[in-house]
């Protein structure tokens, strides 16, 4: 039953104005990230992500999930946020690029993941790192640049 009702959200997501982009990073892969809301920089950062890693668009497949997470600080629960989204892509081929958020503080994420098994992985994550991480807010929202170890 769990994975009907998130297939069913999955066919009815509509993707709010995120974005992300990849900036140069000496010896890593690192993405500039923003939204106007938390949710919003949260779901950027996770689409960045996926994008990096695999063809997000090359599969016919579904795959519906829901992912929890707890940290101390907003800065912490971004990182392992990412870093279970990694943990599946590594663990399944399981690649998401579309997110309900459920719940969002600061400290607390309860989120509906939809996505697909990759076909092909572009980049090999090793992991999210706190490499010069700070959730920052601006007059259009917040921004971070997160940098991953490949």
């Amino acid at each position: 039953m769990k994975y009907l009702k998130e297939a069913l959200i999955c066919a009815t997501i509509v993707l709010m104005n995120t974005g992300f982009e990849e900036v140069s990073h000496t010896a890593d892969i690192a993405i500039h990230v923003w939204g106007s809301e938390l949710e919003e920089l949260f779901i950027s950062a996770a689409l960045g992500m996926a994008y990096l890693a695999a063809d997000v668009t090359d599969s016919d497949s579904n795959v519906a999930q829901s992912i929890e997470v707890t940290a101390d600080d907003a800065e912490t629960l971004l990182v392992a946020f990412l870093a279970e989204l990694l943990y599946l892509l590594e663990r399944d081929g399981t690649v998401f690029d579309v997110f309900q958020m459920r719940e969002l503080s600061t400290t607390h994420l309860l989120v509906s993941a939809c996505g697909h098994i990759a076909k092909e992985i572009r980049h090999h994550i090793k992991a999210v790192t706190f490499n010069d991480l700070e959730i920052t807010r601006n007059a259009q929202g917040f921004e971070a640049t997160v940098v991953f170890d490949v």
